[in-house]
């Protein structure tokens, strides 16, 4: 039994993975860059631009699975 009254094994303790901050940084930084890129592209070539910022939300999305 726990503190709170209730019926709970407190046998299993289940460890948490902690992120990696190093590779979160990388990834933020590249995922920046690529924005940078992107907005840079907005006069020249709208599609361009558009792609490239695309792909940077990919990279966001990716950043925060790492």
């Amino acid at each position: 039994m726990t503190r709170t009254g209730g019926l709970q094994n407190d046998t299993k303790r289940v460890k948490q993975q902690l992120p990696d901050a190093k590779k979160h940084q990388l990834v933020s930084f590249l995922k920046s860059g690529v924005r940078l890129i992107g907005y840079a592209f907005i006069p020249f070539d709208s599609f361009i631009a558009m792609g490239i910022l695309l792909i940077s939300e990919v990279i966001g999305i990716i950043e925060e699975l790492v």
